[in-house]
């Protein structure tokens, strides 16, 4: 699991946290969201991301007048006005305007972060009354993925931004017994809406990889004909892989004698060792196939990063693909789109207090910019 050298950085602390631990994670947030800005202030849609996660904390915060219910609020009332009129015009729905110069932008961010902080300071520490301040939190977090992404799309260093990538050794596979485990996040403090709610699934003795598939792997799997032998491709896969004629991961530019790939706008040289990334669910598919291995199903995945650590079994430096369709787990909200794809655990350089095993993401599954990889498990 990835380490939690300080409170602001505690996946499982931060679902519960107090009023003043809130304020600290905000008040971090929100300067990240400016470093990032001031790099990516040239790209609209970047402007738009960090004006969406102002707006978002405005929208559910100040402008909420249920907020003291929590996740019981009535989220169809009409919220008060923004402190700027143009506000939901902007953020509110997918949007063809511009939205404010970046000055104009910087101010917003300021302001709407000041009223959150005046209104938390008066909120009582119960989980009703932080419900919205921990979700505003869960939101701006979430979004540094898709500045990174944009980042990488548009080729802008943003490395001073980015933590350093700790590469670890090649351990071997693990094996898990066959047990019961529970499944998604129990009541109390802030859930995300993908893991309502817990319940009990059995799970069939397994054998998983120690960490994700490496550059190297992945490299061989191409240099063999990968992207050129059907039999290694679903009939989605297939129909992806001819759309977009491709034949490497996204970015890479060399695979023969080292993996050469462009990053934030640098050609770099991976190391054998670093996880295979910006790949699609299709190419994760096709790698096991080609592997004779397979994807780990959800319950799998979060079994192991929840009880491997102290067996060598590392996550957290790149989101990664398993098996199956997003589905909704039971009590839980519905699910809008059935042909999402679910990946477990995060890059890198997202926060760390995101680190948790029970997250999830729902992704699509030709996305292949959100610097995924993957594992597997035997057959």
């Amino acid at each position: 699991m990835p380490s939690t050298p300080n409170a602001l950085e505690d996946a499982v602390a931060m679902r519960r946290a107090d009023r003043e631990l809130l304020s600290l994670a905000l008040m971090h947030a929100r300067n990240r969201s400016l470093a990032w800005l001031s790099l990516l202030d040239r790209v609209p849609a970047a402007c738009r991301q960090a004006g969406r996660s102002a707006w978002w904390q405005e929208r559910w915060i100040a402008r909420n007048v249920q907020r003291s219910r929590g996740a019981a609020a009535d989220v169809t009332r009409a919220p008060l006005a923004s402190i700027e009129p143009r506000a939901d015009g902007w953020w509110a729905a997918p949007s063809t305007e511009t939205g404010p110069p970046a000055d104009a932008l910087r101010a917003y961010l300021a302001e709407t972060l000041e009223v959150t902080l005046d209104l938390l300071a008066a909120a009582d520490d119960s989980d009703d009354a932080l419900h919205w301040y921990r979700a505003a939190l869960f939101e701006e977090d979430a979004a540094v993925l898709r500045l990174a992404a944009l980042a990488q799309q548009q080729r802008i260093d943003v490395r001073r931004l980015l933590p350093e990538r700790v590469l670890r050794q090649v351990r071997s596979p693990l094996w898990f017994a066959a047990q019961r485990w529970t499944l998604g996040s129990p009541r109390g403090g802030f859930v995300p809406p993908a893991e309502q709610w817990a319940h009990d699934e059995p799970v069939p003795e397994f054998e998983i990889d120690a960490q994700p598939v490496t550059w190297q792997q992945f490299a061989e799997f191409v240099e063999d004909g990968g992207y050129d032998e059907a039999r290694w491709w679903s009939e989605d896969g297939a129909h992806w892989l001819q759309a977009d004629a491709r034949r490497t991961p996204r970015d890479v530019e060399q695979l023969r004698h080292g993996v050469l790939l462009q990053r934030f706008g640098q050609l770099v040289r991976a190391p054998a060792n670093e996880a295979a990334s910006m790949l699609s669910w299709y190419e994760a598919e096709a790698w096991c196939a080609w592997a004779g291995r397979r994807l780990p199903t959800e319950v799998e995945w979060e079994l192991a990063a929840s009880s491997g650590s102290s067996r060598g079994l590392t996550w957290g430096d790149v989101p990664e693909w398993v098996a199956g369709r997003a589905r909704a787990w039971p009590g839980g909200p519905t699910l809008n789109d059935a042909a999402l794809r679910v990946q477990r655990g995060l890059a890198w350089f997202e926060p760390r207090r995101l680190a948790h095993p029970k997250a999830r993401r729902l992704v699509a599954p030709e996305r292949d910019d959100g610097f995924a990889g993957l594992r597997s498990c035997a057959l």
